[in-house]
This record gives C-alpha cells, structure tokens and sequence, in this order.
C-alpha cells in the first residue's frame, strides 16, 4: 500500500474497512481520538476487535498515519446525517486528530498537529474537489451522540488556509432567546435554516431534546464562545451569515 496524499505519511494498515459502493468521497470529516496518547490510539484503530478506523490519524507533533486506502470505506463516522445522505462513511475520508478530548479537560490542538491537519486537508481537498461545506465535524453529522473535534477546535484557522466554511460569529447579546420546549413559527424558520445548511432535522415547530442537539453542534462549529444549546441573537444571526456565505 502506497500513502494516496503526497503529505509524508507512514502507512498503519487497519483491517477495519470495506467497499465504497462505488461512490467517490466528497466529504472530510475532523475526529478527535478522546484517547490519552496517539500510539493508544493508533493500536485501537488496529484493532479488529475494535471495528473501528479512519483513513488517516495525527499525532500531536504532526506525525502522519495512513490506516486505509481512500478507495475504501473507513468505519469512522458511524450512524449520522448530513445534507440527504444517512451513510456518511461511504461518501467521506475521516481523519483522526489524537487529543484526548473533554473527559480530559480539553487540552489545546498543538500548532504543528493543526499544520499537519490542514495540509493534509488540502491536498485531499485537491484532489476530490470537496466543498468548503463538507468539512465537517463529527459531532456536525451525529449531534446527539457526539461532541467532536469540539468547540476548542480551530476552524477558523482551517478556513483562513481554504479548509472548511467558516464565518466570523455575532457576537453575544442580550435579547429574544428560543430554548427547550418552544414552539411555533420562529422555531420552524430556526430548523429550516439549519436543515436547509445540512443537518438532520426535521420541521416540527417544536423545540425538542433533537433541535437542542443540533443547535449545540452549530454552536460547536460557529459559535463557540458560548456552547449552550440555546438559539439566542447571536446563534440565529450566525447561522444566516454561514447559510448567505456558503460557497456556490
């Protein structure tokens, strides 16, 4: 097996993978590990037992790992939605970044791991011709059950590097807030923008457990100052910016 990036990248293989259906990647989605060390984490995505992989992982000093060829379906994105597709997996290449996550107390990206990340990024972005808006996080497809890259991530210096969608966020105010167990017009008009962008839910007018979830991913990627699950001022005016900004 040859590395498909150009990126210096030693090759890992993981046995946790399978076909692509015949569909091509036009997604990447950010993982972080919630592993205590890299090497912890490459010998889990090694694991047969684990039946879990990426295509790639990035340790804390930039080291690259290439664990399954981009032909193939990594299993990294498990059950998720994003943009009318349910099986995220077979149109996407996950990258794996180690950091042990918020159990840990969400200890910073070093700068050379985000140096690593965003090259690697781009040079599959050169190649797959992948969107600005399906750079994801994993917690962008799956916002009930994960929390990934997390809201310490720096998307907006992958954006500034052409790497994801990203919009500088309103600030916080004080103001009209919609939060749990709302319902009605303006709860409608807040999931349809947030479907409109990719995510999944559904227009029911009712401010549930599900639109909390997915309002704390927005938040997550575009808000982060404040990560609450509630769409106050600032949540609602940022995710119009992000919809009226998306790339055509």
């Amino acid at each position: 097996m040859k590395p498909d990036t150009s990126i210096a990248a030693t090759i890992e293989p993981s046995p946790n993978h399978g076909e692509r259906s015949g569909r091509a990647p036009d997604a990447i989605i950010l993982h972080y590990t919630g592993i205590a060390t890299g090497e912890a984490a490459l010998r889990r995505l090694c694991d047969s037992a684990a039946q879990v992989s990426a295509h790639y992982l990035v340790f804390e000093d930039g080291s690259l790992f290439q664990l399954v060829p981009e032909a193939r379906r990594a299993w990294h994105a498990g059950i998720g939605y994003w943009a009318g597709e349910r099986d995220m997996n077979t149109v996407s290449i996950g990258i794996e970044i180690a950091n042990a996550g918020h159990l840990a107390g969400a200890p910073p990206y070093p700068s050379k791991q985000i140096e690593a990340v965003i090259a690697l990024c781009q040079d599959i972005i050169s190649r797959h011709a992948i969107r600005p808006q399906r750079v994801l996080g994993h917690s962008d497809l799956a916002p009930d059950r994960k929390i990934d890259p997390g809201e310490y991530f720096p998307w907006e210096r992958l954006a500034k590097a052409g790497v994801g969608h990203y919009v500088a966020p309103c600030p916080i105010e004080d103001g009209p807030r919609i939060d749990r167990g709302a319902h009605g017009r303006e709860v409608e008009s807040l999931q349809s923008m947030l479907a409109i962008y990719g995510y999944g839910l559904n227009i029911t007018g009712l401010y549930g457990s599900k639109t909390q979830a997915v309002v704390t991913a927005f938040q997550r990627h575009f808000r982060p100052e404040l990560v609450d699950g509630i769409a106050d001022v600032s949540t609602i005016e940022t995710l119009r910016k992000v919809i009226a900004a998306q790339p055509k």
